[in-house]
């Protein structure tokens, strides 16, 4: 690290470190030696190494040396500093070392000053001067301390008893529970609300359990829990009640021992009378639920052994009750411990989203508790939650868990075909959807199952769900089933797998589908008209466009209802040069198609500022001028070999499909235009691709000379703008 300019508190404690030793080591001693040399290597050996360490003894030596209650008042001072969750202030501490551990109230005449203190320390604590905050003189000072574990033993122990002691004073406790602040005059309050738990953790003794008894029984009323409501609202981080989002995980009563896993506190709470042991904190929880959630087994065992223990207890918000609690978080032990009692209910389902235990077992994966509750005769094994209606083995499909979904499959009152109420979608297809092939492939060796059902809401089939979303392996598995229709569209809009596939751009899946002779890659949407190439081309999705080309059977000049526009016009409308140039290059694409706006492809370019896709060949002059060349001669017939390499890979390379070359607006072409269909179009040629076809460049050259001169000039000059 670099050099950085020392604050203000750095100066002081340096001041301080230098003052202590001044006051420790013995500088008689280095001033009768007789150079200056000698002096300073002295010097060096007592400050570095073992020297400062020897200082540090001889100076605890001799304050555990002085007279009256010093030696005692030094120690409890380093034990607070050195073990507090926190630097403490100068008044914290003061208020600290004159509580007297079980006496009723804090007499003033027992607080220390501060001078006091830090003379009774001799110089091995310090006092920021700007923040009040008590540290060691040096942290070499911790190192020390923390060496010798008999010197400052059972310091949390201690801590935790003032805390307890503190909070117990008649005072502390007649406070308001509604006020916004601790009170100056009592400043250990806080601290105290904050850490006794900490330290008690660490450290049980009787008095604790004794002290923490008297403090349980009225916490509820207790200024405490408004300091740590207080300190949740705002954002503070130190308090040990706070999660990472600045929320108290408050507590009261018995439960706020629990949430500290101070089991001795427990056994010895439990062995009293008095006390509700079902009492709710403010956010609704028991103790036994945040000893179910803590997985805290030996706290649970203390608390089911009590006589006036409610197991099934639920949650004042969402009613979950402790079974439902540790079968949502895996706590087989704790399960084991619940399913044991006759008083547990073990298909209580909670109140807000009405699942039982089993069906947040099975959402979750925790095979080990879904066999222990099915073991038992008062579980249903098929029950459906009361939102969504999906029963516990359409969760275990969703999630993907094969071990839950194996298990529930052997049940015979399971229907593994069972559709949610929501959605209607059946496990299958909630395992399609998410691309769970494990689960998939044990669904459709059931015969049971239907391969081909729709859900209700969407109307969408397994097949469906999983070409939309790209799973390869779970198309491949449903296209293996002879009753798996491949062309099933949606009941909402007609999306067939291969459309709802080309949309989104899954190209594994396209390539799949198009593998099928019966899938029909050309069929449109039933709302709109909208074919696969016809989204592939909107979507820019390039290798989709290339493989819907490379088929005989689809129309690539194709307009859909709402819009009249072919894919040309929305590759062009929406920017994607590869898509336009993929599409002039094949023969059936006519450049000059309008939309019912009558908005050819270029225009429709230019008309979103696309001044890149000019090159698209605009209106003919003469919609017949294509039936002769300028010779006046009749062009040359086509030619019967494949137009590219699609057409040559799909084995057809005839021009005999039937093309339909009705005009977008329903009117029929003239009867040139079926000629022109076959013979495909000149069009202008690519001035960026530079194609070494000169086939295509012939083409495209003659469409140079229908565009007018005048266009053409206004072409360029929106190029160059």
């Amino acid at each position: 690290m670099g050099w950085r300019f020392p604050s203000i508190n750095d100066i002081y404690l340096t001041t301080a470190v230098c003052r202590f030793l001044l006051a420790s080591l013995n500088i008689e001693a280095i001033l009768e030696e007789v150079t200056i040399g000698q002096r300073r290597k002295k010097l060096e050996l007592m400050v570095g190494g073992s020297g400062l360490s020897d200082a540090y003894t001889a100076t605890i030596t001799r304050m555990k040396a002085q007279k009256g209650s010093r030696p005692r008042l030094g120690l409890q001072a380093l034990r607070w500093v050195l073990f507090s969750q926190r630097p403490l202030q100068a008044e914290e501490l003061c208020h600290a070392l004159g509580v007297e551990i079980g006496s009723a109230e804090l007499d003033p005449e027992d607080i220390p000053s501060l001078p006091t203190v830090l003379a009774s320390c001799l110089g091995l604590l310090t006092v920021e001067k700007f923040s009040s905050k008590v540290r060691l003189v040096h942290f070499t000072l911790q190192e020390h301390l923390l060496g010798d574990p008999t010197l400052l033993q059972n310091s949390h122990s201690m801590i935790a008893e003032v805390c307890l002691t503190y909070l117990n004073f008649r005072s502390v406790r007649d406070l308001s529970p509604t006020l916004d602040s601790a009170p100056s005059t009592m400043p250990l309050l806080e601290y105290s609300s904050f850490y006794w738990g900490q330290h008690a953790k660490r450290e049980m003794t009787e008095e604790i359990k004794i002290l923490g008894r008297k403090f349980l029984d009225i916490c509820s009323k207790h200024i405490s829990i408004r300091l740590l409501e207080l300190s949740s609202d705002r954002g503070r981080r130190y308090c040990p009640y706070i999660n990472g989002k600045g929320r108290l995980t408050g507590f009261i009563g018995l439960d706020r021992v629990t949430f500290f896993g101070i089991w001795d506190a427990i056994a010895a709470i439990s062995e009293t009378d008095g006390g509700d042991v079902n009492i709710a904190d403010w956010m609704g929880s028991t103790a036994l639920a945040r000893a179910v959630v803590g997985g805290q087994e030996a706290v649970v065992k203390m608390l089911l052994d009590r006589k006036d223990i409610d197991p099934n207890h639920g949650n004042i918000g969402n009613g979950w009750t402790p079974l439902l609690l540790a079968a949502m978080a895996g706590r087989e032990g704790v399960v084991k411990m619940l399913l044991e009692r006759d008083d547990v209910k073990p298909d209580r389902s909670d109140t807000q989203y009405g699942q039982t235990p089993l069906s947040w077992a099975a959402e979750n994966g925790h095979e080990g508790i879904v066999k222990m509750l099915l073991a038992r005769p008062d579980v249903s094994p098929d029950q459906p939650d009361t939102k969504d209606g999906l029963t516990p083995l359409a969760w275990a499909a969703k999630n993907g868990h094969e071990g839950v979904v194996q298990i529930l499959l052997g049940r015979e009152e399971v229907n593994p075909d069972r559709p949610d109420t929501k959605c209607g979608l059946t496990p299958l297809s909630w395992a399609a959807q998410k691309g769970h092939e494990g689960v998939v492939k044990m669904l459709l060796e059931r015969k049971d199952v239907n391969p081909n059902r729709p859900d209700t809401e969407y109307g969408q089939t397994p097949l469906s769900w999983a070409a939309k979303n790209g799973h390869e392996g779970v198309v491949k598995m449903l296209l293996d089933q002879e009753d798996v229709n491949p062309n099933q569209g949606n009941i909402r809009d007609g999306w067939a797998p291969l459309l709802s596939a080309a949309v989104a751009g899954r190209e594994g899946v396209v390539k799949l589908l198009l593998g099928r002779k019966d899938v029909n890659p050309d069929q449109p949407d039933t709302q709109y008209g909208q074919t696969p190439l016809w989204w592939a081309a909107e979507n820019g999705h390039e290798e989709v466009v290339k493989m819907l080309l490379g088929r005989p059977d689809v129309n690539p000049d194709q307009p859909d209802i709402q819009y009249g526009q072919t894919p040309l016009s929305r590759a062009a409308m929406k920017g994607h040069e590869g898509v336009v140039k993929l599409l002039l290059e094949h023969r059936g694409v006519r450049p000059v198609m309008k939309d019912n706006s009558h908005q050819s492809p270029q225009s429709l370019a230019l008309s979103v500022g696309d001044g890149g896709l000019a090159r698209i060949p605009q209106e003919r002059d003469n919609p017949d001028s294509h039936r002769a060349n300028h010779g006046g001669q009749a062009p040359a017939p086509p030619s019967p070999g494949p137009a590219n390499e699609f057409e040559a890979d799909a084995g057809s390379g005839s021009l005999d499909t039937k093309i339909d070359v009705t005009e977008f607006n329903g009117q029929p072409p003239s009867p040139p235009a079926a000629d022109a269909a076959r013979a495909r179009l000149p069009e202008r040629p690519d001035p960026i691709s530079k194609s070494s076809d000169h086939g295509l460049s012939t083409r495209l050259s003659l469409w140079a000379r229908f565009i007018s001169t005048p266009l053409r000039k206004l072409f360029r000059r929106r190029r160059k703008t």
